[in-house]
């Protein structure tokens, strides 16, 4: 299995917290939160991650190049900001299995990848979306299945008494079809996943783990200490 990580976010929301880096450098429990990532990528049996990088991406170079890993690692750099969509799409040309996982850089959904995949598989899924269970939240908005699970709706981000949010695991066929022709700057889920449940088939699958998101200083500081108490390698 490969997977594309997304790792050239600014980290913009951080700066209170965390010094000017790339959020995957940002410090948890004192290490980068890519670490952490790279562990569970470890134990999930994943063979290749492509790192799509950005801003300061000499630092994650730098890092990923001084440790040792059971898996190989590649590098795709963008010359200016391509969003999630123009990340995923100029990435997916370094990999070279038919479907590709792809992990959001400040996010940790600590769910079984393979289990992941082979339901994507099974499914004939053209893009498979890792859904967490949440209760009373504003942050995020839901994601509707049918009862098949494949999704149907992505809902507005308000306040929900209890819903599916996106986990930020995608597991994406190799598919000139899902693209539809974009290139450049666009994000991969208001672009493509909210506006095409009719035109690809894409489904949900619903797993109730462990999920972080450290691109608010409030889930940051929550990551720093969660993580202390957690055994990673």
């Amino acid at each position: 299995m490969e997977s594309i990580i997304l790792a050239g976010g600014l980290g913009t929301r951080l700066r209170t917290e965390v010094s000017d880096m790339p959020k995957v450098m940002a410090s948890v429990a004192g290490r980068p939160f890519l670490f952490y990532i790279f562990k569970q990528l470890e134990k999930n049996n994943i063979t290749h991650a492509i790192l799509s990088l950005g801003y300061m991406h000499e630092i994650v170079e730098e890092w990923v190049q001084s440790g040792e890993w059971n898996f190989e690692v590649s590098f795709c750099v963008e010359d200016f900001p391509l969003g999630t969509g123009g990340a995923i799409r100029e990435s997916l040309a370094k990999s070279q299995t038919d479907n590709v996982l792809v992990i959001n850089g400040d996010t940790l959904f600590d769910i079984p990848l393979e289990e992941f995949y082979i339901s994507h598989i099974h499914n004939d899924a053209d893009i498979s979306v890792a859904l967490k269970p949440m209760q009373n939240f504003s942050r995020y908005g839901t994601v509707v299945t049918d009862t098949d699970g494949r999704i149907t709706e992505f809902k507005e981000k308000e306040y929900y008494d209890n819903g599916f949010i996106n986990g930020g695991i995608y597991c994406i066929r190799k598919s000139d079809k899902i693209f539809g022709g974009l290139s450049g700057k666009f994000s991969f889920e208001t672009e493509i996943m909210e506006k095409s449940t009719d035109r690809l088939s894409i489904f949900g699958t619903n797993y109730d783990n462990y999920f972080i998101d450290i691109g608010v200083p409030e889930d940051y500081n929550k990551a720093n200490k969660d993580f202390k108490t957690m055994i990673h390698g």
